[in-house]
């Protein structure tokens, strides 16, 4: 019914506006007719008209004379003269029996009129098109200043903490900024400030505007929400006038919290362009630094904001004193990601047999976002088979359709592509499957999903936030397997290994260049520049750092890294040939063949371990190589963990 008031309010406006559009276009035709003109005469010639009696019907005025007069085609048409000094000209009007009469001289009211008359059509056209919009539903035409956040009715907050789960550290940082807005006196008593910003930083998916929604809730306070990217228009200093206005609007209503997401649209370092121009987003990010802390800063109002990418921030924005708090929202655990699938499964009816903790267990690296699209695509699942219930068959499927997609049943592939995909797949299984360090093999299938051929799906069994040098040179070695195994059976190389060699590839560099992890290079960490610098300015400005010979000995060693870890795949293959060959076979046969039936197959042997492995690339730890292990990084970057990324072919 709502919707209904607004358009016809709309269809009135746009009537009315309508309505004074024609008016004004008729006055302006009435007032600019030449045919509504009356001729303008000398007075000799009026003089002569006279004398010949073709004028008549005249109107005497003290400073003009009109009537009619007969033009060169005959017809009397309307006319006006000057009129001047004549005693004599009511004499010859009378002798010559011409009809006039005496007026008296009102010119100057018509002139007023007229003037006001253009003016109250100004005001009225000016007054319907952009003053009544503003006033009834603010949307006018003078509106593009103001803000768009949108206010959040903290009787309408239904989102609490009790609807996030997997971040519970996170959840503690913001309870002491609800404790603030609910009392602050128990905080200003001990000297105690409110903090002006909250920064959630963390990879997409992790939950951060939910829990800005949750902190709303929990205060009972205004909530405006807003995109970063709403601030900014081609007009010069809109986003600077909306951000003035959000903090306006803000104060009107403090406490408040405001929300920013995606806060590096408009908060991206200043000055990292060709030139250093100051352009529109610049001006926005000045006026948001006043804000936050400029000679007027405003009480009771907190800023919070998210972002992907904390480092390409402005230092001035994320210092302290504007964002106080900077929270860091990380992938959940174990324990996290049950708990998240618990809150989005209320509203999933499971089967009795259904155990969240083990679908936990099969999903590391998952974030809030996929768990909920996990438990999403399960019921769409069941639902489609006409179930009762959510099985745990179809919470495995929507597991493995968020990590490679949905099956290709209808793609048509070859017997000989089939058996080329199957020992590539074997290949990367095998050596998984019989290395130390490595993690455990789930399943290996030649069903196509998404645009992968087949895959072999590792899942680790527990959570890792440190990477020695030995598992990092099992991975590349389990990439490098599936191009072992097709150049073993075929004696021929396809493209399906396109993806392995550009994982391997990063691999040894970062393990060269950035860990620290080759005995040749030495311990040191030589910037990259990939991910670091994103900005153009930057990238001309860059001097390399290190001279040539280095740059060729970390090419060397890269080289040797691949190359050793390609010989070392195919040693172990071919050492367990015949277990190789009877998987192949089965994967055939079966097109998914499970981790209990490969260990069957493989006989349970740790060939890996028999396995003479290159010099560098031990299959035993030693305590050195545990001793080297990747370092976190400061800032989650945005993208997905690689532990739940399967080997695709």
């Amino acid at each position: 019914m709502k919707n209904k008031n607004v358009s016809n309010r709309r269809i009135v406006s746009v009537g009315q506006i309508l309505v004074w559009v024609v008016i004004f276009a008729a006055a302006v035709f009435f007032f600019n007719n030449p045919g509504s003109k009356p001729a303008v005469l000398d007075y000799s010639d009026f003089k002569q008209k006279v004398s010949v009696g073709e004028v008549s019907n005249l109107t005497v005025a003290p400073g003009v004379i009109s009537g009619l007069y007969k033009n060169e085609k005959g017809e009397f048409a309307k006319f006006k003269t000057v009129r001047m000094e004549d005693p004599k000209l009511v004499e010859e009007l009378a002798a010559g029996k011409i009809k006039f009469k005496a007026e008296q001289d009102n010119s100057w009211i018509g002139n007023i009129l007229f003037n006001l008359m253009w003016i109250v059509l100004l005001i009225g056209f000016w007054w319907f098109v952009f003053i009544r919009p503003q006033r009834s539903d603010g949307k006018s035409a003078m509106n593009f200043a103001r803000s768009k956040a949108k206010m959040q009715d903290p009787s309408k907050q239904t989102v609490t903490f009790k609807d996030v789960a997997g971040c519970e550290e996170a959840k503690e940082e913001l309870e002491d900024v609800i404790k603030f807005l609910k009392n602050p006196k128990k905080f200003q008593k001990l000297g105690g400030k409110l903090p002006k910003g909250v920064l959630l930083y963390g990879a997409p998916g992790t939950g951060k505007t939910l829990l800005a929604k949750a902190v709303a809730g929990e205060a009972g306070v205004a909530f405006f929400s807003a995109s970063a990217s709403e601030f900014v228009e081609m007009f010069v200093g809109v986003g600077a006038a909306r951000v003035r206005d959000l903090f306006d609007q803000a104060k009107k209503n403090s406490p408040a919290i405001i929300f920013i997401d995606e806060l590096d649209a408009v908060g991206r370092r200043r000055f990292a362009g060709i030139g250093g121009g100051h352009d529109e987003r610049e001006q926005t990010l000045n006026q948001l630094l006043i804000e936050l802390d400029g000679f007027e800063s405003k009480q009771g109002i907190i800023l919070m904001a998210s972002t992907n990418r904390p480092d390409v921030l402005d230092p001035a924005l994320i210092r302290p004193g504007r964002f106080d708090r900077h929270i860091s929202v990380p992938a959940p655990d174990l324990k996290g990601r049950e708990e998240i699938l618990a809150v989005h499964a209320k509203k999933v009816k499971l089967a009795p047999e259904v155990d969240l903790k083990m679908v936990a267990k099969g999903t590391p690296g998952f974030v809030g976002a996929d768990l909920a699209n996990v438990i999403n695509e399960a019921a769409i699942l069941a639902a489609r088979a006409d179930k009762e219930a959510v099985s745990t068959a179809d919470l495995d499927e929507a597991v493995e359709r968020v990590i490679a997609g949905p099956q290709k049943k209808s793609r048509i592939i070859s017997q000989k592509e089939q058996h080329i995909i199957a020992a590539h797949e074997c290949g990367h299984t095998i050596v998984a499957r019989l290395t130390n360090h490595s993690d455990p093999v789930h399943k290996v299938t030649i069903i196509p999903r998404g645009q992968a051929l087949g895959y072999t799906l590792q899942l680790p069994l527990e959570d890792k936030f440190l990477t020695s040098k030995s598992e990092i040179l099992d991975k590349i070695c389990i990439l490098l397997a599936g191009r072992a195994a097709e150049q073993i059976v075929f004696g021929e190389i396809t493209s399906g290994a396109s993806d392995d060699l550009n994982k391997a590839t990063a691999y040894a560099r970062k393990m060269v260049v950035e860990l620290g992890m080759s005995d040749k290079i030495g311990p040191i960490a030589l910037p990259n520049g990939d991910d670091s610098e994103v900005f153009l300015g930057r990238d001309l400005s860059r001097h390399k750092t290190y001279s040539e010979e280095l740059a060729r000995n970390i090419d060397a060693e890269i080289v040797d890294l691949m190359k050793s870890s390609y010989e070392r795949a195919q040693e172990i293959i071919l050492t367990n040939r015949a277990a190789f060959d009877v998987l192949v076979k089965t994967l055939l046969e079966k097109e998914v063949v499970e981790a209990n039936e490969i260990d069957a197959i493989l006989g349970l042997k740790p060939a890996a371990q028999e396995t003479p492995a290159p010099k560098g690339a031990d299959s035993a730890p030693k305590p050195a190589q545990e001793a080297a292990q990747e370092q976190q990084p400061k800032a989650p970057k945005a993208e997905r963990p690689e532990a739940k990324q399967a080997e695709l072919f």
